[in-house]
């Protein structure tokens, strides 16, 4: 059996592949839709990259030296990736859309919906006046 016609899921290895770049079948577009603009979609992202640095933070915990040495190596990665993470978040989001064929502009659809909301409130409070 090939199909995927009935999985919503990916299993580990097109999980890995997709986080790689590669899209997932189309049956899987509504996965792809939750995991990359549902509840919980910022914090999956940042924990996606930040661990594959994992390994070098461990690395530098067994440096010889104070403690606080070791927790300033680690600090001077961390800060600077997690600040370009967070940088580059709705381009990455919205790449995995893209390559998945979906379109890209679901990532700023409820930030639109909140300013359409405050615009709305705002013209309804202060009402242009004739000139």
């Amino acid at each position: 059996m090939t199909g995927d016609s009935g999985k919503t899921r990916p299993n580990f290895l097109q999980l890995v592949k997709y986080l790689l770049g590669r899209p997932l079948p189309a049956s899987m577009r509504d996965w792809v839709i939750r995991d990359v603009t549902g509840p919980g979609c910022i914090r999956r992202y940042i924990i996606r990259g930040v661990l594959p640095f994992l390994p070098i933070f461990i690395a530098f915990s067994f440096v010889p030296g104070p403690v606080i040495y070791r927790l300033g190596m680690i600090a001077l990665l961390l800060i600077p990736l997690v600040y370009f993470e967070i940088a580059l978040m709705g381009i990455y989001r919205r790449h995995l859309l893209t390559t998945n064929g979906i379109d890209g502009a679901l990532i700023g659809v409820k930030r639109r919906a909140k300013q359409e909301i405050t615009k709305n409130e705002y013209e309804a409070k202060y009402p242009k006046t004739p000139n």
